[in-house]
Formats: structure tokens, sequence, C-alpha cells
């Protein structure tokens, strides 16, 4: 009977002895707080409530144990940090463009038998300034190899650099770390290597730094590289399909950096060169059976030279169908369909007219058969003072 008896007060022991010091039963007189992240010249609120206040004020203080306010009333000349709500029950302030040393620990005190406190974590989050990128200095040549450097300060904590080439993903050196001289930022510098193609003229490569205060906005800095390579060139002629008798022109698109500057025409089979000079078209102003052959341009640049070639056969000059030939059968099949559509209502109409004529006819035959006879006609005469009643015929 007497380990039974004993268990309750067991109970009782371990819930006034829990891990902390903890006492369960007078919880309502303990103050809570939250730990709290702001960005370096944003604003922060700092709110601490109680349940049980036993007629006492709550209290804030700052890392250096200076008292904030008390209840509603501001103990530190600051403007910067403001009463947000005072109650018996919840003491809020708020600290606006805070700066990195107002990161700490912030207290909150209730003044019961005995003090309660508890604390606030306020950590600042230092911006990232624009990363500096260096290192190229000036044009580059097709397959040269170039190194660029970034650069960022000022992050808490320290920040991550990436690089990219356009939509292209670089993949440069880790992000070195070096802590500022004022002891609380850190300065992040990163570089990258990698060899140019003639598609890379005119590419941006970008740095872009990583930070949490940053939110997801983009920080980063671009540099435009120039690539030098050897020029290509295609030749395209105008008309394409070019017939004995028209106008030819033959045109050498020249593509590079530097852009081509000199072009040479020849003719294969054909001594000297047709023509040199920075226009890059060769004209036929009326062309012949015997133009036919290859032609070939050369375009030059400081960079080189290429050659494009191109066979020209010309055509009989019998015309190619157009487009307003086209049309006009167009045309002309729709002007057939609507005579052809003419005449079948024409026949139509014919044939109608023709039956209700001979109708007509018909009718009018059949009303002389019941008509007197155009040769016959009845005289009835009265007799005269000879004569009397008697009625005569005469036949004619």
């Amino acid at each position: 009977m007497g380990a039974p008896s004993a268990l309750p007060l067991l109970l009782l022991l371990a819930c006034c002895w829990a891990p902390g010091g903890a006492n369960l039963s007078q919880d309502d007189s303990q103050p809570w707080t939250s730990d709290e992240t702001v960005v370096a010249g944003g604003t922060v609120v700092l709110k601490c409530q109680v349940k049980d206040h036993e007629d006492s004020s709550l209290q804030w203080s700052n890392p250096a144990q200076q008292t904030l306010y008390f209840g509603e009333k501001r103990a530190l000349r600051d403007n910067r940090i403001q009463l947000v709500k005072s109650t018996p029950h919840e003491l809020s302030i708020s600290i606006s463009n805070v700066a990195l040393a107002d990161e700490g620990e912030y207290t909150c005190s209730i003044f019961t038998m005995p003090v309660r406190t508890a604390k606030s974590l306020v950590t600042v989050l230092g911006i990232p300034q624009k990363p500096v990128i260096s290192g190229y200095k000036s044009s580059l040549r097709e397959k040269d190899t170039t190194t660029l450097s970034c650069q960022s300060s000022g992050s808490k904590p320290a920040a991550q650099l990436t690089w990219r080439k356009g939509d292209q993903e670089l993949h440069g050196e880790s992000t070195r770390i070096q802590e500022d001289p004022n002891g609380k930022t850190f300065t992040v510098s990163s570089s990258v290597t990698f060899q140019v193609t003639r598609e890379d003229d005119g590419a941006d490569i970008v740095c872009s730094v990583n930070h949490e205060s940053l939110k997801g906005a983009d920080r980063s800095t671009a540099q435009r590289i120039e690539v030098l390579y050897t020029p290509t060139a295609k030749i395209r002629p105008d008309p394409p399909h070019p017939r004995e008798g028209q106008k030819l022109l033959l045109h050498c698109e020249g593509r590079g950096n530097p852009v081509p500057q000199q072009y040479v025409w020849e003719k294969e089979g054909s001594v000297p060169p047709l023509k040199m000079a920075q226009e890059s078209a060769l004209i036929f102003p009326f062309l012949n059976k015997s133009d036919s052959g290859t032609y070939g341009c050369t375009a030059t640049s400081n960079m080189g030279s290429y050659k494009a070639y191109y066979t020209l056969n010309v055509n009989d000059p019998s015309p190619v169908p157009s487009s307003s030939s086209t049309y006009h059968a167009i045309i002309g099949g729709i002007v057939a369909f609507i005579v052809f559509l003419l005449l079948i209502l024409l026949i139509f109409l014919g044939h109608y007219l023709i039956r209700h004529k001979g109708t007509y006819l018909t009718h009018e035959a059949k009303g002389s058969d019941d008509a007197p006879d155009a040769d016959t006609a009845i005289i009835n005469a009265e007799g005269g003072q000879s004569g009397g009643d008697d009625k005569k015929e005469y036949f004619i």
C-alpha cells in the first residue's frame, strides 16, 4: 500500500523540477518574444507578450542593456525607435533604418517577483554591393583564352557569385570570402576563364551576386566582349533565275569583324580579275549566253580573306510564268465561267419563250373556228312601205 501512495508525490516533484527550471504552474507570468531578421536599412518590430502581468509593466532593452521603453514611456532618445503597442499584456516597438550595429540580443523584462525576462535575437543582413568585373581590356581574337574577375563587398553573411554568358552558365572558380575592415560584412570574389569563338562577338558576360537580403532581386553586372574573326562570304543573284537579255546583279555578302573592306571578282578561265572595289556587287547590264560560267568573289579584311563561288547558267529568254500571268489566268477563268452561266440562262429563257408562244398561237386558232365565216354576212332588213313585216336574207 505504501508504493502506490508515493506515486502522486513523485509526479508533483517531476513537474516542479522540469528541465530548464521551468515551473509549469507559473508560466502565465513568463513573457515570450521571437527572433527577427531584418535587412540593413529596413524596419524591425519587436513584440513582447505576457499572459499574467501581475500588475507590472513590460520593458524593452537593447544589447547594451539600455532601456528603450518602459511601458508606454520612452527611455532612450532615438527617433528611429517608436512605440507600436502598449497594453498590460503586450509591449511592441519598432526600429527603423536598422544598421549593422543594431544587431544583437534584445531583452524583454517584467518586474514581478522574481523578475522574468525573454530574449529576442535580431539579425541584420548586409546587402551586397553591385558586382564589379575586371580583366577585359580590348578586343579578343577568335580562339583566344581570357580570364575575367568579379568582386562584391558589403554582404552579411557572405554572398555567392555566379557567371553566365548570355543564357549559358559559365563554371567559374569557387567564391573567395574576405572579411571587411568593419568586422561585420564580407567581400566576395570569383574568376572565370574561357575560350572565345566568333559566336561570342557582342556577347555579354554576366556576374551575378546571390544573397538572401536581395529576396530574389537581380543584382548583376555585364561585360560585353568583342571578338575579331576572319570573314565569310556568299554570293546571291538578283534575280534568282537569270535569263538572256535581263540585267543581273551578283551580290557578294561578306560577314566578319571587322567587316570585309575589299571584294575581288573573277571568272574561271578569265584573266585578269573582273573587278576590284569596295562595292560588293558585280553587274551584268545585258546577259548573254557567253556570260555563263563560274564566278568567284574574294572578301578581304584585316583578319584575312574568304572566297565564295557561284555558277551562272543563263537561261533562254522565254518568259517564266510569273505571278502576273497567274493572276491573268485566274481572271480569264472567272470571265469564262460567267459567260457559260449567261449562255445557260439564255438557253433556258429561249426555251421558255418558245413554249409560251406556241400556247398563245393554239388559243388564237381555236377562237377563229367559233366565229362567223369571213365570207358570209347575214343581213336582216325590214320591209318598206310596200313590203310589210317580211324578213329577207341575203348571202354574199
